[in-house]
């Protein structure tokens, strides 16, 4: 099927229908997923879908409607109940779609070869996986390894004269196992993905990194409560700095729901801290030329060694605010509205190595695991649970497990200073190491 031409008949049926303005939206993908649990193959799924949203416009009112079902009358009443819904739903000035015509060229997004790699490669990958993971004595259970794979096609045509599509893949592997030791469990898990097949990592290396995950908080002691350095490693970065991106969000912004919301252009955090977000990069499982609503994606630096430079928004979050599309419309498929997110964020590195700060740290906790929900973007407070290994005079004495950290945003990016060297941009959270001089740790 030539999806290019039916987005665009599909955008003239929309306004023959009674639509002032219209938005066609196609989606098509695969996907695979193998499970493997003690050596054996547990689940193998393999599905192909598709659908398209229909987003009009009648007289600045919005209806949205969708089908996974491309025969002419499935897509003709779809269209006619999206027009319905619009008529029923209040005007709003903000009810408008983008003219921009333009993509960013953005290389390396697509694997063809993911497709055409055999079955029993991808079972084996996987089952030698678990196998690497179980080799350590201390590792007693497997909790499941497996290897997955997507491919998705969108295509995007408006009424005001867009037509564009783009292609992407995305493969991954990981693990999780248990370590023992006398009455104690400890989980540890490695995952990664890639846009290119041959670019996974090995899958000794996959299974290292989750094996001293689950051994390396074996034995804890239990520390008393104190303030001392933290220190993040970059598996938890999101944890405790994911309230900044949804903080920076255009609408939440609009509401008053950031604690960022009088932030812009001001520092509110350590010269040490930038974040950009890279929908540009070659690559990357979240570059795009364009975005959920076929705006072109850029590179955009939101913090800029401590000063907020950009929130981000969509169409309909950027008309509301007076600006323009940052590129940041995101949907999970072609059943959903265009929201507002991020492509792939990243801090920029220190000049410091992870054992130098650690070297440096006279007392504090190396976080390894992290619950709660990050710096509170409304509020800007931070709470959450914590384990990893306590430092003492630049040396790792010994693991913790069930403390507490807490602070106030403010408060904990400021006390940002020592940033690590070691950024690995593969991450889809990118950040380095990094230290933070004090914070409240709860403890016996």
């Amino acid at each position: 099927m030539n999806y290019t031409d039916l987005s665009e008949k599909l955008l003239k049926k929309c306004l023959k229908a009674g639509a002032d303005a219209a938005e066609v939206f196609i989606q098509t993908s695969r996907n695979l997923s193998v499970n493997i649990l003690r050596s054996e193959v547990e689940t193998i799924e393999e599905a192909s879908s598709g659908g398209v949203g229909f987003r009009v416009f009648v007289d600045g009112r919005m209806g949205f409607s969708h089908c996974n079902d491309f025969g002419s009358k499935a897509l003709e009443d779809t269209i006619a109940r999206a027009v319905s819904l619009a008529r029923l739903s209040s005007p709003d000035e903000a009810n408008v779609l983008t003219g921009d015509r333009g993509i960013t060229l953005v290389a390396d997004l697509y694997d063809p070869m993911i497709a055409s790699e055999s079955l029993e490669t991808k079972i084996g990958m996987a089952l030698e996986l678990e196998k690497a993971a179980m080799k350590d004595p201390r590792i007693t259970k497997s909790a499941g390894a497996g290897y997955g794979e997507n491919e998705s096609e969108i295509f995007i045509a408006n009424s005001n004269g867009i037509l564009k599509s783009c292609k992407s893949s995305a493969c991954s592997l990981g693990v999780s196992v248990v370590a023992e030791k006398g009455n104690q469990k400890n989980t540890g898990g490695e995952y990664s993905t890639r846009v290119f097949f041959h670019d996974l990592p090995d899958p000794e290396k996959i299974a290292a990194k989750a094996s001293r995950k689950a051994i390396e908080l074996l034995d804890p002691i239990m520390i008393k409560t104190q303030k001392a350095a933290i220190i993040i490693d970059p598996d938890v970065a999101r944890g405790i700095l994911g309230g900044i991106i949804t903080a920076i969000n255009g609408e939440r912004v609009l509401q008053g729901a950031s604690f960022l919301r009088d932030q812009m252009n001001r520092q509110f955090a350590s010269s040490l801290l930038t974040i950009t977000d890279d929908g540009t990069m070659p690559g990357s499982t979240g570059s795009s030329p364009f975005d959920g609503e076929g705006v072109p994606t850029v590179r955009n630096t939101i913090v800029d060694k401590g000063i907020l430079r950009s929130f981000i928004y969509n169409t309909r979050a950027a008309r509301r605010a007076g600006t323009e599309s940052t590129g940041n419309a995101v949907r999970s498929g072609f059943s959903s509205l265009p929201g507002i997110g991020t492509h792939k964020i990243y801090l920029d590195p220190g000049d410091h190595s992870r054992s130098e700060i650690i070297a440096s740290t006279v007392k504090g906790l190396l976080v390894l695991e992290l619950t709660g929900y990050g710096i509170d973007p409304v509020s800007g407070n931070f709470s959450g649970g914590a384990s990893g290994l306590w430092i003492e005079k630049g040396e790792i004495v010994h693991p913790v497990r069930g403390v507490t950290i807490a602070g106030h945003g403010f408060d904990i990016l400021n006390a940002l200073d020592m940033m690590g060297n070691d950024l690995d941009m593969q991450r889809s959270f990118a950040a380095p190491t990094f230290r933070i001089a004090e914070m409240q740790i709860g403890g016996k």
